[in-house]
C-alpha cells in the first residue's frame, strides 16, 4: 500500500517539477560557476500559478521524503 502511495507521489513530483519554469542560465552555468547560478537563499519572485506549483512541489517533496523514511523504518 505504501509503495503505491510512494509511486503516485513520485509521479506527481516529476510532473510538477517539469511544469516549473527554468530559473538558471542553463546547465553550463552549473559547471562553470556562472554569476547567474542557483542561489537557494535568493529572493524568489514567483507569482500566481508559478508560486502554487513551487509550493506544491515542495510539499510533495517533503511527503515523498517522509514516506520513504517510513517505509525504511517499517
Amino acid at each position: 500500500m505504501l509503495n503505491i502511495l510512494i509511486m503516485t507521489v513520485a509521479i506527481l513530483l516529476i510532473i510538477l517539477s517539469l511544469l516549473q519554469s527554468g530559473k538558471s542560465d542553463g546547465i553550463s552555468s552549473a559547471f562553470t560557476g556562472g554569476a547567474g547560478g542557483l542561489n537557494l537563499f535568493a529572493n524568489v519572485k514567483e507569482r500566481g500559478p508559478e508560486k502554487v506549483i513551487a509550493n506544491a512541489t515542495m510539499v510533495l517533496g517533503v511527503i515523498f521524503f517522509l514516506l520513504v523514511v517510513l517505509v525504511r523504518i517499517i
